[in-house]
């Protein structure tokens, strides 16, 4: 069986109109992890499931705790804590500031997020998702930020999150069949939107040329900047990456 991967959302920061902020769905040997859950990603995904109370996520990986990755998985905790299920805890791998975030945002402690949620720290592991075996690596940004790899006997995402200019970012997205990467390219838009900050997102030239680096065979850029030229960025990737460069849009599928 291939593994598929669904976009849920795409943008960085907030967003637009019709779109959403980060947010992807891995399947593979019928076992569904979910990667970030930021503005607007909760409706598609519950949607993608037929459920109102979050049923048939196996697992949650939330790179960061910045809202516009994991503010919808208050949504998810709300969805599940609400409502009747018999469901075992939802594994749930993210920094702690992350659980401390959803905690804040219901206004409980930690231990009661951990009633719905048995969480795992990272950057950490390896742990055991399913078919996969969940890596990670810290990639600078902000604040503390894991990027993932989810590596099976047949198939490897990687995904980065959100990053500044790193070599490890090669590491993480060696030989990937599918290698999901921060885009912002903030330097497209003018004023103050328009700073570039390679030390915390990356622009999609540097996007294209980590993935070379890292010999991945698909490119998805992802996380643009409101307001962005998506194709221009594909362009300026695909300048500097041989393989196949695509772009995250909602409700984009695609099969490994």
């Amino acid at each position: 069986m291939g593994c598929r991967v669904q976009v849920l959302g795409s943008c960085g920061g907030w967003p637009e109109p019709g779109r959403a902020c980060s947010g992807f769905v891995i399947e593979h040997r019928g076992f569904r992890v979910v990667l970030d859950l930021g503005y607007g990603t909760l409706p598609p995904l519950l949607e993608l499931l037929g459920s109102r109370s979050g049923e048939g996520v196996d697992a949650v990986v939330v790179t960061h705790a910045h809202p516009d990755h994991m503010v919808d998985l208050h949504g998810l905790f709300r969805a599940r804590w609400y409502t009747e299920t018999t469901s075992p805890r939802l594994p749930l791998y993210c920094p702690r500031a992350v659980l401390e975030r959803v905690a804040d945002l219901e206004e409980v402690d930690a231990a009661t997020v951990g009633q719905v949620f048995e969480w795992h720290e990272l950057p950490g592991g390896p742990h055991r998702l399913g078919p996969f075996t969940l890596t990670t690596v810290q990639l600078p940004h902000f604040l503390p930020n894991a990027g993932v790899r989810l590596q099976s006997p047949d198939y490897c995402v990687a995904y980065t999150g959100d990053t500044g200019s790193s070599p490890r970012i090669a590491e993480l997205g060696e030989g990937a069949d599918l290698f999901i990467v921060d885009a912002t390219d903030r330097e497209q838009q003018s004023g103050p939107d328009g700073s570039s900050d390679a030390e915390n997102n990356l622009t999609a030239e540097l996007a294209g040329r980590a993935a070379a680096a890292a010999g991945a065979k698909h490119l998805l850029l992802t996380h643009f900047w409101p307001g962005n030229d998506r194709e221009r960025s594909r362009a300026d990737a695909a300048a500097h990456f041989p393989g196949l460069v695509s772009l995250a849009e909602e409700g984009l599928v695609l099969q490994l």
